[in-house]
């Protein structure tokens, strides 16, 4: 018997520096560690601090720049770099976020995870969202530390294994994670993501409902270099309707629609 196709919406979440905030230094703990394995590969320190910043520039993850140009295994990237960030000493569980995934209306719409980072290996570039075994990688780690990963309902990543893998803010990377999802509609997209890019790449694409989430005067770090955080656009930048927020609780007013109504 065939099964009903669902086409619910989907809210997507960005995870890193948007489940949790900048101020948690992540950014910063990643920056060091992705300079040093640039440095690895016998680069000078200005050398390193140049490619980083330009790979970062040019393909939306320095990683992509890496497997690209040189011969560089993106296991042992994510191994040393992701993998070597003491989250659990990092970030915390809130009891305020997980209160905010639970009020959403899953009868209306699911909820899942779009992310940059690399998930444990898998046959698949999607997974869905299981009790987490010791294989996992920092998608995963961040959402068990923050005790999400029983409210989201799939993941989808950066699949280091793939040879030349799409990530954000390349329009395939979000073909792909409809398709992966099962969703065909574009407008049946709901998305927040720190980093204004990848949301006007969604918004490009028809994702109609986008959020940039910003958490203006704080620090973070984009290809190696530490910035302020703002909502300045760059020249040239598309000139769309999407809205600002510095906090996720903001969701509630924005995206009035996907929430539990009060009785």
């Amino acid at each position: 018997m065939a099964t009903s196709k669902d086409d619910r919406p989907i809210v997507w979440f960005d995870i890193d520096n948007t489940l949790y905030s900048a101020s948690a230094k992540i950014s910063h703990a990643m920056g060091e560690r992705i300079h040093a394995y640039f440095v690895s590969l016998g680069l000078s320190h200005e050398e390193a601090s140049e490619l980083h910043l330009r790979y970062y520039t040019q393909y939306g993850l320095a990683l992509r720049g890496l497997t690209r140009h040189h011969d560089v295994d993106p296991l042992d990237f994510d191994k040393k770099c992701d993998g070597s960030i003491p989250l659990e000493e990092m970030i915390s569980f809130s009891s305020e976020l997980r209160k905010l995934f639970e009020d959403i209306d899953r009868s209306k719409v699911r909820v899942w995870a779009l992310t940059n980072a690399y998930k444990h290996a898998s046959p698949y570039t999607l997974i869905i969202c299981q009790r987490l075994t010791n294989n996992e990688q920092h998608a995963q780690r961040v959402l068990r530390i923050l005790k999400l990963d029983d409210l989201v309902e799939g993941l989808v990543y950066c699949d280091y294994t793939v040879k030349d893998f799409v990530c954000k803010p390349e329009p395939e990377y979000y073909n792909m994670a409809m398709a992966k999802a099962g969703l065909s509609d574009p407008s049946k997209c709901y998305f927040v993501d720190d980093n204004r890019g990848n949301v006007d790449a969604a918004r490009a694409l028809g994702w109609a409902h986008c959020v940039h989430f910003c958490e203006k005067g704080l620090e973070g770090v984009e290809g190696g270099r530490i910035l302020q955080i703002d909502n300045e656009r760059a020249p040239g930048a598309p000139d769309n309707d999407i809205i600002d927020i510095s906090t996720l609780e903001e969701l509630r007013k924005v995206w009035p629609e996907i929430f539990k109504q009060s009785e």
